[in-house]
């Protein structure tokens, strides 16, 4: 039995590593950065994306968002910028692909 617990705690702090490393080690101020500076590229029906929506409200990230089946002009800036899946980033010119937050917070302090 102890196993079996010992076997789930690893699988589940494995799998929140990220938001774990954050809560240990939480990002710098970010609300004093332009809104533009952040794009969010994602869809309505996307688990991952709502994730990211989450990542940013909780570190007061301001954001632009485009879904990419009901925006245009999202979809075509996501395929300029050459985004493969959702969430896709663009923060200050990088793009990230996925859901990773410390890439995130990298590309914001650099």
């Amino acid at each position: 039995m102890k196993k079996w617990l010992i076997i789930v705690a690893v699988v589940v702090l494995f799998q929140n590593r990220q938001e774990i490393s954050l809560f240990l080690n939480p990002p710098p101020d970010f609300s004093a950065i332009n809104k533009e500076d952040v794009v969010l590229y994602a869809t309505s029906w996307c688990g991952y994306c709502k994730k990211a929506r989450t990542f940013l409200e909780k570190y007061k990230i301001p954001y632009i968002e485009y879904d990419i089946e009901k925006s245009a002009v999202g979809y075509q800036q996501y395929k300029q910028l050459n985004g493969k899946g959702v969430p896709f980033f663009s923060v200050k010119g990088k793009t990230i692909n996925g859901y990773n937050p410390q890439a995130v917070v990298a590309a914001l302090e650099g």
